[in-house]
């Protein structure tokens, strides 16, 4: 398979699983990563080792905008033309409504708004006609967030930035989508305290947390699936069901 997918934030956690189920498929991968170049090179090996397909990982910190001549600048030099691009990477802020900065605000707006779409924006032309963009939501861009304001708005702000988007990337015939996961069982949330994730499985259908391996088969088949357009898909396991 000569498809390659770039996927930002590749090598942990979500990423990494949307990562390694792309790379069973036989799609090639650039995957970007933000401080741990260590785990990134191991990423790197593992995936190249287990499944014989091209891996390549490159820094590029979301919260900066030198980040999107970096990456468009590695696919103009390698002759990269990726099929799909999934938008993963993103921040958050916990400080306190109260005493949140303006400077905290606007790197979480940069890093989850700004930056894919300006990033798309240098790159579009170079997407293979008939490819994909598939965004990472959240299920706190429909419910109120309780701890993250700035989350929970840009969330609201990516779904609808997907809708938008499917008219603007019609002329070179891209799709557009977004995946909206609830609560997943990556290491931020295995590092909660027990009484705080007892608390969120209660108001879940399903009882427990998605797994990243559950959630990546949903973006696998966005990308494969040429219907998909401006969808944005919820997986909640039925969350707020009582």
């Amino acid at each position: 398979m000569n498809k390659c997918i770039l996927i930002t934030g590749g090598t942990k956690g979500i990423g990494y699983a949307i990562a390694e189920i792309l790379a069973k498929s036989g799609y090639n991968l650039l995957l970007t990563f933000g401080a741990d170049q260590q785990q990134a090179i191991t990423v790197q090996a593992e995936l190249r080792g287990k499944y014989a397909v091209k891996v390549e990982v490159l820094q590029a910190d979301i919260s900066e905008k030198s980040s999107i001549d970096k990456i468009a600048s590695f696919l103009d030099a390698d002759d990269i033309h990726p099929f799909s691009v999934v938008f993963n990477a993103g921040l958050t802020c916990r400080t306190p409504f109260e005493q949140m900065t303006l400077e905290e605000w606007e790197r979480v707006f940069f890093a989850n708004v700004h930056f894919p779409v300006f990033l798309l924006q240098r790159i579009c032309g170079k997407l293979q006609s008939g490819g994909n963009v598939v965004f990472t939501g959240s299920l706190m861009g429909e419910y109120a967030h309780s701890v993250s304001l700035a989350y929970g708005v840009t969330k609201s702000a990516v779904h609808s930035l997907v809708k938008n988007l499917v008219k603007f990337m019609q002329p070179y015939r891209i799709r557009v989508n977004a995946v909206a996961p609830g609560f997943v069982d990556t290491e931020w949330q295995k590092n909660k305290p027990a009484e705080i994730r007892k608390s969120i499985e209660s108001k879940i259908a399903l009882g427990r947390f998605c797994s990243p391996e559950e959630l990546s088969e949903i973006y696998k088949l966005i990308i494969e699936n040429n219907y998909f357009n401006g969808e944005v898909i919820t997986m909640s396991g039925g969350y707020s069901f009582r």
